[in-house]
């Protein structure tokens, strides 16, 4: 509910969509960064903010959020550090977006999960962060992708997204779907994140 710049715009979708009610009021953000699940809302956002963790202990430090999940479940905090605080670096004039895929709505584990930052000047995409969460132990930044954006009209940015821009992701077939059913959603749920930040 708070006022926030649209560089948040995507975190706030996923916050939105965490849990239920009860979930939302207590959790926190950081929270659901250190439970490292794959299928962590908020995760995929983190990363594409760029955001960076403060651990307190006997030597404090401050650690990327791609580098602060070490697998499923795990973390870079050892048992005598605790984190503290989330950094977020500004990125003047961008705007951000959270597109999920789960069974329904509401109370869901997500299937997919796609989270994106991009920033315009002059009518090209100047800076462009994409993350998938979901399809692996941990949810993936899209580097290649990213880069294929640069310069980029933004009305043509979903068309950018291929299949070959995937391959980092590492998805596994469970009961809430297929590999390839997860590959197949991350492709389109990218696509429609970028056609409506970036287009």
């Amino acid at each position: 509910a708070a006022t926030l710049p649209p560089l948040f715009d995507g975190l706030i979708a996923a916050a939105a969509e965490v849990g239920g009610v009860q979930v939302q009021n207590r959790g926190t953000i950081l929270g659901n960064l250190i439970t490292a699940s794959p299928a962590g809302d908020g995760i995929p956002n983190l990363l594409v903010l760029d955001a960076s963790v403060e651990i307190a202990g006997p030597s404090p430090r401050r650690v990327p959020v791609q580098d602060f999940l070490t697998g499923y479940r795990a973390t870079a905090l050892r048992a005598d550090e605790i984190a503290v605080a989330l950094h977020v670096p500004n990125l003047p004039g961008a705007r951000s977006g959270f597109h999920k895929l789960g069974a329904r709505r509401y109370l869901v584990i997500s299937i997919v999960m796609a989270a994106g930052i991009v920033a315009v000047e002059e009518g090209r995409i100047t800076s462009a962060r994409l993350a998938v969460g979901a399809c692996g132990p941990v949810a993936q930044r899209l580097t290649a992708l990213e880069a294929a954006l640069i310069g980029v009209v933004p009305a043509d940015a979903a068309a950018v997204v291929q299949a070959a821009h995937l391959a980092p992701l590492t998805p596994l077939d469970d009961i809430r779907g297929s590999a390839a059913y997860r590959r197949e959603a991350a492709l389109i749920l990218l696509r429609d994140l970028l056609q409506g930040i970036a287009g």
